[in-house]
């Protein structure tokens, strides 16, 4: 019971509990914007060109529009179970709805999910990272030096960049590297951009005669269709960061917060929308499930998209840290719930994921198949199903009944989370079924 005394409902929901008075925010809105920005942008951006050749533009940004209102709701029933129980941490809020099991599930859906968020990054870098290196050394073939190895390339990016970042004790000093990370993908949307204009029509004869191929199309339907729909409806994933992020706020408070989500869901809206429409319309249906690879086609030493891939490799390293603090933060809500910040912990803690990462990556090759799964269950169950759950338990019978509108809609989108994990889920196992490859990874 003295640990329920603890959290009583009775304080003002702006005044935070014991357990955080340890923390005064001192980050300012715009840097918080940086950091929630990139902790959506994911390598998702990359397969949103192909997401669109299979439903067309005006069903993408439909669906794409959806996904960003009902993400922004998502947040709103998130702050909303903090404000009433002064706790800003999903653990927290797990363990105040259903008790030590919903503390555990939280933390662990959190911790899968970064994990995968992790591992699809320094994926991106094992693979990439050494086709840029031997384009800039103007080398046609890999020669086989250590530098031109995905194995060491991603421990050094991991031990040089990566670490001393995830070092930093608050999420705020991370505003600048986000700050930067995110300037690098607006690079690669101008360059999308100008390469639509850029790129000769003629060229696509690598591609298809197909008439149908080569025209922009509003609606489509087909049989990939389906499977685009996970891949946006995780395009908007940052709800691990959240909390944290509300947590070092300055003058937070809920509608502050909530403003800084909505600033940064339209951002990434917009920048979506854009690379995907001007991505599309340089190829049509010839673009390639992960849009980079489909210029390289057309010019494998052009030096501009070199500069792209290399731009898309920082954004991506430089996001690792900002996912990495939610699950070090899971860990020790979990492992050390009573004692306050050691650094030991805190410093142990990301030694251990970045090796567990790094090992992964280099000796499983399927990994990205199983965090495939693991992200169509942990993604529905962060973004709908937990936030919908934990608002109808939090928020007290006495303010909202069961049976009222905004419990109801909570639970309406509880359900939601559920169709769409058994979408995404039995996509993948289709694909597996038949060896093909079609949901591109997201998030």
């Amino acid at each position: 019971m003295a640990e329920r005394d603890e959290f009583l409902p009775g304080k003002s929901p702006g005044i935070k509990a014991p357990q955080f008075t340890d923390f005064e925010g001192k980050t300012s809105f715009g840097m918080s914007i940086f950091n929630l920005s990139n902790a959506i942008m994911g390598s998702g951006i990359l397969g949103l060109a192909y997401a669109m050749s299979n439903t067309g533009i005006v069903l993408f940004l439909i669906l794409l529009l959806c996904i960003a209102i009902l993400s922004a709701y998502s947040i709103h029933l998130l702050l909303r179970s903090a404000g009433v129980v002064g706790i800003r941490a999903y653990e927290q809020l797990g363990h105040r709805a259903f008790g030590q099991p919903g503390k555990v599930l939280a933390g662990s859906i959190i911790t899968m999910h970064n994990i995968g968020a992790m591992s699809s990054y320094l994926f991106i870098v094992k693979s990439e990272l050494p086709l840029v290196m031997q384009a800039f050394l103007g080398l046609k073939d890999n020669t086989g030096e250590w530098y031109l190895d995905g194995k060491y390339l991603i421990i050094i990016v991991s031990v040089i960049i990566v670490f001393p970042l995830s070092l930093m004790r608050h999420l705020g000093y991370l505003g600048y590297t986000s700050g930067f990370s995110l300037s690098c993908m607006v690079f690669f949307l101008i360059s999308v951009i100008y390469k639509k204009f850029n790129i000769p029509h003629d060229n696509h004869s690598f591609v298809s005669s197909d008439v149908d191929f080569c025209e922009a199309q509003s609606f489509t339907i087909n049989m990939k269709t389906a499977y685009t729909i996970p891949i946006l409806a995780f395009a908007f994933v940052c709800h691990p960061e959240v909390l944290p992020i509300y947590t070092e706020l300055r003058d937070a408070t809920k509608k502050r917060m909530q403003t800084v989500a909505n600033i940064s869901i339209l951002a990434m809206f917009v920048m979506y929308g854009l690379t995907a429409i001007f991505g599309y319309l340089t190829f049509f249906g010839g673009v390639d499930s992960e849009l980079l690879h489909t210029y390289i086609k057309v010019d494998p030493l052009d030096t501009l998209i070199l500069c792209v891939r290399m731009a898309v490799l920082v954004a991506v390293t430089l996001t690792v840290p900002v996912v990495l603090f939610p699950i070090r933060r899971a860990l020790l809500q979990l492992l050390f719930p009573e004692k306050p910040f050691h650094w030991a912990h805190h410093i142990s803690i990301a030694v251990c994921l970045l090796v567990i990462v790094n090992l992964l990556v280099i000796f499983v090759p399927t990994i990205r198949d199983i965090f495939g799964i693991i992200g169509a269950t942990s993604a529905p169950s962060l973004i709908f199903i937990l936030p919908g759950i934990f608002y109808i338990r939090i928020v007290p019978e006495e303010t909202e009944p069961l049976k009222s509108i905004p419990k109801i809609m909570a639970a309406c989108f509880a359900a939601l989370g559920f169709v769409f994990m058994v979408m995404s889920t039995s996509f993948i196992i289709l694909d597996w079924v038949s060896g093909e490859s079609r949901s591109g990874g997201g998030h």
